[in-house]
Formats: structure tokens, sequence, C-alpha cells
């Protein structure tokens, strides 16, 4: 057996304890660095942590170090509410609220689970006070997540564009979060119509809920703390300058995100101390140690010729555009079972030889491959998918958690499709 076979051997497995078992996918892939590594392909230490990405190490610890110092001084919990008292009671367009909402919170740099994490309490409350379908509000939720996460500082987008930018190929930032932006955008509206979306038209919000008895119930904590007022004080201001910066950096001066991000987040420190106090703490250590422990391992990957090998492989069939379509399907499938953040460190490098064939688009495949793996990300056996039918109240739990489930499955066959008509094949006619 080869060693590129063993090294993709390795890589399922670790995929697969992680999905089956509470054992870290990062520290499995690093794990897996060491072994194969030291008995398959002779490497030393050295050779093995050459393969650490210090670059994203810093981008992922700073836009999360900054989010969580957002969380911390109120910030996020202003934009909620300024949010939520734009629509002026509209009871249709709350989900749209939550949609935006989780967007720009993982646009600048707050991880999926972290940013569904903070809205669907509140947006499931709202939910079950005004007779919304909690299948719509989570699906919003979580499509807000992924709609926001392709911005050049979200962690999606940082993945991604760091990978393509390693490995030497085209990339386009800017359309990989339009299109990703607009392609959730599009999966709403038709999520809109389908659970029930058409009957909150017209209605309006009242203080005592819109569903009588049934209305509400749930309201609890979540709705009132939308109401709660909150007020944009010195941190919380300094706050958003600070992320409005970042914003501006990456995109008009091409400044390192990560660098950048810890700047702001050592000013903010030192003007509003105590707003920045356990920031440290609310940093998505585990996603930082997932991507760079995938990294690590794809790195290795590289060295020992299976990323060649495995475009090779793929380049023989003789059909470029079925190529692209079974690597689209398979970063969906996979995803919507595992780690959205670990299927993009590892399925595009996977792509790259097949990519340099010149065959297929590189830019569109990434750009579907990366929706494709994204939007499954409601699915019950996700994170987001997880914490949706978690906040989900207990009697409706069950209903929630099916359509998910189907929902997620859907997805992740149509997605790839959908995308691959959209961004691979006008690339390659």
């Amino acid at each position: 057996m080869s060693d590129q076979v063993i090294s993709i051997i390795a890589l399922v497995l670790i995929f697969a304890i992680a999905t089956f078992s509470s054992v870290h996918l990062g520290v499995l892939a690093i794990v897996a660095a060491f072994i194969v590594g030291t008995t398959v392909v002779d490497e030393s230490t050295d050779d093995i942590f050459s393969g650490f990405p210090g670059d994203l190490f810093v981008v992922l610890v700073g836009v999360t170090l900054l989010f969580g110092i957002a969380k911390s001084n109120g910030t996020v919990d202003w934009l909620v509410n300024a949010a939520v008292k734009a629509v002026r009671g509209r009871i249709a367009l709350i989900p749209w609220v939550m949609f935006l909402v989780t967007a720009v919170l993982t646009a600048v740099g707050a991880v999926t689970p972290a940013a569904v994490g903070i809205v669907a309490p509140i947006g499931l409350g709202f939910a079950a006070s005004y007779g919304i379908s909690p299948v719509l509000m989570g699906l919003f939720i979580a499509n807000g997540a992924s709609a926001g996460g392709f911005s050049p500082i979200g962690v999606f987008g940082s993945i991604t564009n760091n990978v393509v930018e390693r490995n030497d190929l085209p990339g386009n930032p800017a359309l990989l979060f339009t299109a990703s932006f607009l392609f959730n955008v599009g999966l709403c509206v038709i999520i809109f119509l389908i659970f029930g979306g058409r009957q909150l038209l017209g209605r309006i919000a009242t203080s005592g809920g819109d569903g009588g008895d049934a209305g509400m119930k749930g309201k609890g904590d979540a709705a009132e703390a939308a109401d709660e007022p909150l007020r944009l004080d010195l941190p919380r201001a300094l706050t958003l300058l600070g992320l409005l910066s970042l914003v501006a950096g990456a995109l008009f001066f091409d400044l390192d995100v990560g660098l950048m991000a810890l700047t702001i987040t050592v000013v903010l420190s030192l003007v509003a101390p105590q707003s920045a106090k356990g920031a440290v703490d609310r940093c998505a250590w585990s996603t930082v140690l997932l991507v760079c422990g995938i990294v690590t391992y794809v790195s290795q990957m590289e060295r020992i010729g299976t990323i060649d090998y495995l475009g090779e492989r793929v380049a023989d069939i003789q059909a470029p555009l079925l190529g692209a379509l079974l690597i689209c399907l398979i970063g969906a499938v996979v995803s919507a079972f595992a780690s959205t953040t670990g299927m993009l460190g590892a399925l595009i490098p996977l792509a790259v030889p097949f990519l340099l064939t010149g065959q297929v688009g590189a830019v569109g495949l990434i750009t579907a491959l990366a929706i494709s793996a994204s939007v499954v990300d409601a699915s019950p056996f996700s994170t987001s998918g997880a914490l949706i039918t978690a906040n989900t109240p207990a009697d409706q739990r069950d209903l929630v958690f099916r359509r998910l489930m189907t929902w997620g499955l859907g997805i992740a066959v149509v997605g790839p499709l959908v995308t691959w008509c959209l961004f691979v094949v006008p690339g390659s006619l």
C-alpha cells in the first residue's frame, strides 16, 4: 500500500472517529500527522510542525478575540436590539432581522456556533411568542451564519481564501462573499414560502404576543431581553469603530486581518479594560485547534504527494464537469455530519491538482464547493442545527429535529447541483 493511500485512509478515519466519538477533530489531525509522519514517511518533528499554519492561527485568534470583546461589552446585544426595533413590530420581518444579525456577527469574525448560539435563543423566543414556525426561524439563523461567514474577515472566508492563497490558485474573495450571501438569501426566500412565512405577512406584534395563550408560550427572557434598552456608550462605540476599521483595512488596504484584529483588541483593552475582561476565555480555541490541526495534516499530505495523487485520479475522469460535481457532493454530504471548517481546510487542497489542469475554472469550483459545504449547517447533526434544536420549546423539538434532518440531507444533494450549475458550468463552456 502506497504512502498516499495510507494518508487518505488516515484522513477518512480522522473524520469518522471525530463524528462518532467525543475526540476533538483538530487533535486527531495533529496526532495523525505525528503517527503517519514518524511511522510511514519518516518525517522529523520539524517537518511535521512546518505545516502548522501560523498565519491562519493569528487570523482566527485575532477575530475571535475581537468578537469576544464585542460580546462582553454589550456591542452584540446593542446590534440585536437595534435591528429588532427597526422592524417596528412587523412579525414577517423578524426572521429576516435574525438572518441579518447572524450574518453580521459571522461577517465580522464570530465563529458560526458562537453566532448561532447567541441569536438562536433570541430568535426562537420570538418565534414562540408570535407564532412563527421554529423551523423557519432556525433555518434563517443557520443560513444567516453561512451567508456572513465568507466575508474576507469571516472565519469561513479566512480559511478558504488562505487555502487558495497558500496553493497559488486564483481567488476572488469579493465574489465568494457575494455569491454565498445571495445564495443564502435565495434559500431563505424559499424557506419563507415553504414554512409558513406568507401567513405572517401583515401581522403586527403587540406587547402581549400575537398568538393568544400559545403566542405567549416560551416568551421568557429572550423577548424581554430584546426590549431592554441599551445605549451606545463609549466602549460599544469604540468596538463598532474597530470592527468597521477591520473591514476597511481588509477590503481597501489589503492589511493582514489577524494582525489588525489583534491590534484593535489591544487598543480596546487599553481604552476600556473592563470590556476586555475575560475575552481570551471567550476566544474560539476549539475552532482554532480544529482548523490548524486539519491544515497541519493536509500540509503533510501535500509534502508526501497525496494531493497530486488524488488530483491525478480526479483528472483521469474523462468528464471534468462530473469530477467537479463529485467534489461538491462529497463536501456537502460529509459537512452535514462533520465540521464545515474542517472540510473547507481539507477539500480545497485535495481539489488543487484537478484545478491546475485548467479544465474547470478555479474560482467557480471553489465558490461552489464553499457554498455546498456550508449551506448544510442547519442539519441537526451539525453544531448549528443542534443549537437550533436545543433552543426549540420541548413540545416541538422532535418535529424540528425531523424537519431539519430532512432539509439538511435534501440540501446536501440539491445544493451542490445548483452551485455546480451556477458557478462551475458557465466557467467551463
